[in-house]
């Protein structure tokens, strides 16, 4: 798909066609009251599903409906990403999956970025952390600043100490990209009190030496299989972004 926050091509690569996902967030799209494919991700099969990609984006996919609506400077592969239909790092594929996408793209494509959309829920397992090397880039999900928003809107009881001490275990080694969705539900958006929590989260990261490269405020895009979800407004995703850019983060709205 082209990319509003990648501005580009993204190559998308599913580890979950059965649908499973740790979460359970009411602004995804896909529907996971109808049964998902295997959970078998054959690894061999994706990687050469992933080099006729990379080959036919340097070539006549352009000329195909529907990329031959897309604008001129669009019109290049903005990355591979690992994201898909649940969380990429709960498959027991996740780590030849992602060796097998790094020798593709280097072939293929070795100024492409290779980049994993998670929630950081198992960047404690060491089977994880051990694969994260794989990638050029990490964008991790950060949708809350309190417990019991998180419960809500990312749709899970795991404990949100866990995604921050994730974020931070990692963000100390490398530079992470946080993505923020942030919705209406029931034509009501997170309130103030709930935003300053979240820039507080995200300040206690990098004051505990954690490198936060940017922050990506965004909102509904696509259908979600919950009806209460909707989009929130460009001028309250802004003020978001502000809000976090007062306090030292790279952070830009993405309507």
């Amino acid at each position: 798909m082209v990319s509003r926050r990648a501005r580009g091509l993204s190559i998308g690569v599913n580890l979950n066609p059965d649908k499973r996902c740790n979460f359970d967030c009411p602004y995804c799209q896909v529907d996971r009251t109808t049964p998902g494919g295997p959970s078998r991700v054959d690894v061999p099969d994706l990687a050469a599903e992933l080099e006729d990609l990379l080959r036919r984006a340097g070539g006549d996919l352009w000329a195909h409906p529907p990329f031959d609506t897309v604008a001129p400077d669009r019109r290049r592969v903005a990355d591979v990403a690992f994201a898909g239909d649940g969380e990429p790092t709960t498959p027991p594929e996740f780590p030849a999956a992602a060796r097998a996408a790094r020798e593709a793209r280097d072939r293929l494509a070795p100024g492409v970025p290779l980049r994993l959309l998670t929630n950081a829920t198992l960047f404690h397992k060491d089977r994880v952390q051990a694969a994260l090397a794989e990638f050029d880039g990490l964008w991790c999900k950060l949708d809350a600043g309190t417990e019991a928003y998180f419960q809500v809107v990312d749709g899970t009881r795991l404990p949100f100490r866990r995604i921050l001490d994730n974020l931070l275990l990692v963000a100390r080694e490398r530079p992470i990209v946080l993505q923020s969705l942030f919705l209406t539900l029931n034509g009501r958006g997170p309130g103030d009190a709930e935003i300053a929590a979240w820039v507080e989260r995200m300040r206690e990261i990098v004051d505990q030496g954690g490198r936060i490269e940017h922050v990506q405020v965004y909102t509904v895009a696509r259908t979600p299989s919950d009806p209460r979800a909707g989009a929130l407004p460009g001028e309250r995703l802004e003020a978001i972004a502000a809000a976090a850019r007062a306090r030292g983060l790279h952070a830009a709205a993405y309507a």
